[in-house]
């Protein structure tokens, strides 16, 4: 059935209305920010949620991510200050944190935050020698941040951190820099095995060192042990022969004390003769052998003495 005139321009006039309505409805997703212009001008900047804008006068220009975003750094060669060429390539991390800045303040801050990135690091790696470069990672990574945060922020964008991936010298370079920690190796390894023949040496002194003064300490205790023994040897001896003696002088004091000690004497005095006698080829006889009495009697009178000089002290 053929349309009226009314009814042709209602359908017009609500399809215009859906249409109209579709541009005008916004969607943000989390995390993001739009940018709306209004007639080629800048108007606002859409958060996360449903926005609405004027169809056909307001239209959304850019769209920015906010989350943190890796950027590789191409590799290029860098000269150090030792004349060294050396391969470095990195990964820069950053984030948008004005998105109006980031709309208008450069045409492309991707590109201008990587063409930034690889003249710093260019420039502080000819500040360095080869063996600082990759002593000094912390610094290189830090200083390229430092320059790049400062000349970002025009840019709305907020430079996280710079890390290096690889620096990789000459092959000539790598040979050198092999050899030279081959024979430092070898260097170290030759210090430490002196350094436990001098140990061993020193054990070994020490060793001997202290086994001889054991053994000295040893034979002086027993050379006092033996000097000890010796004189309670000989103080047990002269023990003994005093209390003989004292013995002996109580007997004499005795009633026929002196009778027992002539026949004892008088004994001894054969006993002597005969010994003589027996072991030596030529004998040595008083002059008055047959006169024994006189001899004891000689003999006995020295014992008497004895007592009587006694008794005078």
């Amino acid at each position: 059935m053929p349309l009226s005139g009314f009814g042709l321009v209602s359908l017009v006039v609500l399809i215009l209305a859906v249409v109209f309505v579709t541009r005008a409805m916004k969607v943000v997703p989390q995390q993001h920010a739009w940018i709306v212009e209004r007639l080629g001008k800048y108007d606002r900047t859409l958060g996360p949620g449903l926005s609405f804008i004027v169809p056909f006068i307001d239209r959304v220009a850019y769209k920015h991510s906010l989350k943190e975003i890796p950027l590789d750094v191409p590799s290029q060669i860098c000269i150090t200050k030792d004349n060294t060429q050396l391969t470095v390539d990195g990964v820069l991390y950053f984030q948008v944190t004005d998105p109006m800045r980031a709309s208008y303040g450069s045409s492309n801050y991707i590109s201008a935050i990587t063409q930034l990135a690889q003249t710093t690091l260019r420039s502080v790696v000819g500040k360095l020698e080869l063996d600082k470069t990759f002593e000094e990672r912390d610094f290189i990574n830090s200083s390229v941040v430092s320059a790049l945060d400062e000349a970002a922020l025009n840019w709305g964008v907020k430079v996280l951190r710079y890390e290096i991936k690889d620096l990789t010298p000459p092959n000539e370079i790598l040979r050198s820099m092999q050899a030279q920690i081959t024979a430092e190796r070898e260097k170290r390894a030759r210090i430490a095995e002196s350094e436990g023949r001098k140990q061993e040496q020193i054990n070994l002194a020490t060793g001997e060192r202290e086994s001889f003064i054991q053994r000295s300490e040893g034979e002086r205790q027993a050379e006092v042990n033996r000097a000890m023994g010796e004189a309670a040897a000989i103080q047990a001896v002269a023990d003994a022969t005093a209390r003989a003696i004292e013995r002996i002088g109580a007997s004499l004091r005795q009633p026929g004390g002196m009778e027992a000690v002539n026949l004892r004497v008088a004994e001894k005095y054969v006993e002597a003769l005969g010994k003589l006698a027996k072991e030596n080829n030529t004998m040595i006889v008083p002059a008055n052998l047959t006169d024994v009495a006189s001899l004891v009697a000689t003999a006995t009178s020295v014992i008497r003495q004895q007592p009587a000089g006694g008794a005078g002290r």
